[in-house]
Formats: C-alpha cells, sequence, structure tokens
C-alpha cells in the first residue's frame, strides 16, 4: 500500500460503496487517504470505515484532482456523468456499474484472469468492474480455459438480494417478517414477493428472450478471455438468499482434460477454494462466501451428456469479490505496476 495514494469512493453510503471502505480499512488505508462520496442527500452523513468514521462529501461538488483514483459503484447514470469528469481531471475511474463495460476502448478486468490488459495505464482512464455472476464464473473458468479451452457455457445462477442493493435486503427481510407473521407481503424492489420464493428474471428482458442479466455473461466472458468463440448460454435467477451469488456451471471444452487435471488446477489457482464436499457439505452462500474474498468451487464432475463436458458448483460473495473487492484488486495491480 502506498501511503500517499489517495482515493474516492463514489456511491459510499450504498451496499457495495460501504464493502469498499471496509477493505480500504482493512487494507491499512488511513483517513486522510479515502474520501466518501455520495449525493447531495447522504452528504454530511457519517459512513464507516474500520474503527473510524468518515463524513460523506456532496459528490457533484468534489474536485477528482486531488485524487489518484474513483472507485465509483452509485448507479449507471451517475457513472455516465461523473466518471468521464474524473478521468478528466487526472484520476484513475475504476467503475463498478454497467455504464462503460460494453465499450471497445474500455478494459473489463478481473485481476485474476486478464490483469495483463492493465499495463501501461495511468491516471485519466476509466476501467469497468464486470457483472458480478459473470466475475465468479470466469475466476472459475480461468485455469481450465488456459489448460484446454472452452467452447460453450451453461449457467444457472441462484443470485442474493443483496445485487439488487439496499432495496432489495429491505425487501426480503421485510417480508420474511411478514410471510411469518401471517401478514400480506408489501411488493417494491422485485416485481413479485422475493421472501420464500425464486424469481427467473433479473434485469430487462431482451428481444431474444434472455434478460439482460442473462446477455451480460455472454457479452462479459467473451470481452474478459478475449474470445467470441466462447458461448455462453445464462438463465439468472434471484433467489430469497442476503449475500452471495451461486451458480451451477456446465461447459465444455475444446481439447480433452481430465476431471483429475481440472480438480489441480481449480486447487492452485489465485482467488479460489476449492472444496472436495463430504457428508453432504458444499460450497453455500450462508456458510462459505458471504463475507469472504474467494470464490468458491465444489461438486465438480464429468458431465454425462457430453464427452468433453464438465459440471462445477461456483459461489461467491457478489458484493466483495463481485464487486467492491475486484475494483480494489484491480487499483492494487495498478499501484503494483506503477
Amino acid at each position: 500500500m502506498n501511503h500517499k495514494t489517495k482515493i474516492a469512493v463514489v456511491g459510499a453510503s450504498g451496499a457495495v460503496g460501504e464493502v469498499m471502505l471496509s477493505i480500504l480499512a482493512e487494507e491499512g488505508y488511513r483517513t486522510d487517504q479515502v474520501t466518501a462520496l455520495a449525493s447531495e442527500r447522504s452528504a454530511g452523513t457519517d459512513v464507516d470505515f474500520g474503527n473510524a468514521q468518515l463524513t460523506i462529501s456532496n459528490l457533484a461538488d468534489f474536485d477528482f484532482s486531488t485524487v489518484d483514483y474513483g472507485l465509483f459503484s452509485a448507479g449507471g447514470s451517475v457513472s455516465k456523468e461523473f466518471a468521464p469528469r474524473a478521468a478528466a481531471a487526472g484520476a484513475i475511474v475504476i467503475d463498478n456499474t454497467s455504464a462503460f463495460r460494453y465499450d471497445d476502448d474500455i478494459p473489463l478486468v478481473v485481476p485474476e484472469v486478464n490483469a495483463a490488459v492493465l499495463d501501461g495505464l495511468s491516471g485519466g482512464c476509466i476501467i469497468a468492474n464486470p457483472n458480478c455472476s459473470t466475475i465468479q464464473m470466469v475466476v472459475a473458468l480461468e485455469p481450465v480455459y488456459r489448460a484446454a479451452g472452452i467452447s460453450r457455457i451453461n449457467v444457472a445462477t441462484y443470485q442474493s438480494v443483496s445485487g439488487a442493493g439496499r432495496g432489495g435486503l429491505n425487501e426480503l427481510a421485510a417480508q420474511t417478517a411478514q410471510r411469518l407473521n401471517l401478514k400480506d407481503v408489501e411488493i417494491s424492489k422485485f416485481a413479485q414477493p422475493i421472501a420464500f420464493n425464486v424469481l427467473p428474471q433479473i434485469d430487462e428482458m431482451q428481444d431474444n428472450g434472455y434478460s439482460r442479466e442473462e446477455m451480460k455473461m455472454l457479452w462479459e466472458t467473451q470481452k474478459i478471455f478475449e474470445d467470441s468463440d466462447v458461448l455462453v448460454n445464462a438463465t439468472a435467477v434471484r433467489v430469497p438468499v442476503f449475500f452471495g451469488h451461486a451458480e451451477a456451471v456446465h461447459f465444455e471444452t475444446r481439447e480433452d482434460i481430465s476431471i483429475e487435471r481440472v480438480r489441480e488446477l481449480l486447487e492452485a489457482a489465485p482467488g479460489i477454494e476449492f472444496l472436495e464436499g463430504k457428508d453432504m457439505i458444499h460450497p453455500t452462500p450462508v456458510t462459505h462466501a458471504a463475507g469472504k474474498d474467494p470464490v468458491y468451487v465444489g461438486r465438480l464432475r464429468r458431465d454425462l451428456s457430453h464427452p468433453r463436458g464438465i459440471d462445477m458448483w461456483v459461489v461467491a460473495d457478489n458484493i466483495r469479490k463481485g464487486a467492491a473487492l475486484n475494483a480494489i484488486q484491480i487499483m492494487n495491480v495498478l499501484e503494483k505496476n506503477h
């Protein structure tokens, strides 16, 4: 950690922003190195920073020439307006929204997979953080992709309500209490009740019958791997879990590779915690992923329906590795490069 580095966290009052601040504090950054920013509505309120607190400043009034990095997680419209301003002022912007992910000129980065695209980048640029469901999937697939190639991925996601922000967390908590007290549930954040239910649509439906969340996994995987021949077929589902996304990933390799070799690659890969599973204990959001940094992989097995098919179960904290941690890891790579 560079004790001279200055960082602005945009969206500091949100679920991801709060975790960004927590991780920065864990890594040893001081209160004089980090500025918490949000809308005028939140300005003047305090937010936790480790054992200390930071007072949130108004984003609209902030001078980004005073910081080295702007970590953005305040929604796409905010990023579209303020991220270019921050970059023009000389800051390196790491954006956690979908505002810039599909711009050919802006890197889309998961450090365990494609950190090399960060080489040579300096102040005045924008870097995009991928979608949470994409991040954990490509971390798990990367060692196999490098060893044997991947031609096709079928994935079903089981995504927690924190992926929809604080409103999603509040709605699950409120509806759970309402259900247990035999009351009618109140709906605001999601189109249907989420407590004790599963919702098979996340984000807007596209003309091809897939949701935007599902299409993100295709677009982003191809961009991160720099391989338009990797095909992705996704079904994204919201489940009544507070933190942590799970994915059933079925993929086909281009070359033959044994399950034993895949296991070895997963066990040796950075950012992955491989769990063999016994006595019905396998990676889950609650018992493993929530509040933790690794991507957990289990249920590894040969796909019985395809000679080069492999199945596995992938779990990660969508707010940490799926958002806040990934952004800070990008910053750490840049700091090391410099």
